[in-house]
């Protein structure tokens, strides 16, 4: 099981790339961890089909910054209470991973947390098609996970796919999950297996 405590130590031990923000939209996301079923479980969200970015993708909550939101953090809060109805107070900050950059031009913050077990969440229909439960140990299987070199801009990216049986995890979502299972010890440092064509 994930210890909070451990996960916060871990998490303290590596030093967290920044990058200038510059033109791009500051935003932040939560990734919540959290017992279910004697299992450590990630909470995703599937996107609603009409929404303008990441539309249909699987995603932690998140969005962009709001001009009354103290810092980062507290966005990815806000964000998660008005997508799921986690209220602030019921999440366990326990650190943040590198800040990633998304081709639709956002400066992503990721936060890592934990909820209680059992919490009684309230999706927003208008942004959540469906709220999605993935035990870690499911997460770790290498037979879920491969890389892709994607071409953006002339340059080759490699890009991270979770395939968990209906759903694909992938892209940046893919790639802050992937640092926070290395992070915290659940797979290997590095690539798994590499990049495929």
């Amino acid at each position: 099981m994930l210890d909070p405590e451990q996960v916060r130590h871990d998490l303290s031990r590596h030093t967290c790339r920044h990058i200038e923000p510059g033109g791009l939209k500051p935003s932040a996301v939560m990734l919540l961890f959290y017992p279910k079923d004697a299992s450590d479980t990630i909470l995703f969200t599937r996107r609603t089909a009409h929404l303008s970015h990441h539309a249909g993708e699987i995603a932690f909550p998140g969005g962009g910054a709001h001009r009354d939101d103290t810092d980062l953090c507290a966005t990815a809060l806000r964000e998660t209470e008005e997508e799921m109805g986690i209220r602030p107070q019921d999440i366990t900050v326990l650190g943040r991973l590198d800040d990633f950059i998304s081709v639709y031009g956002f400066h992503v913050v990721p936060f890592v947390g934990t909820i209680p077990s059992g919490y009684p969440f309230a999706a927003n229909h208008h942004e959540i098609a469906e709220v999605i439960e993935v035990p870690v140990a499911q997460l770790c299987d290498p037979g879920i996970y491969h890389t892709e070199n994607w071409e953006h801009r002339g340059r080759l990216y490699p890009v991270c796919f979770f395939n968990v049986e209906d759903y694909q995890i992938w892209g940046l979502t893919g790639a802050i999950l992937r640092q926070f299972l290395q992070r915290t010890g659940q797979l290997p440092p590095g690539d798994l297996y590499g990049a495929r064509p």
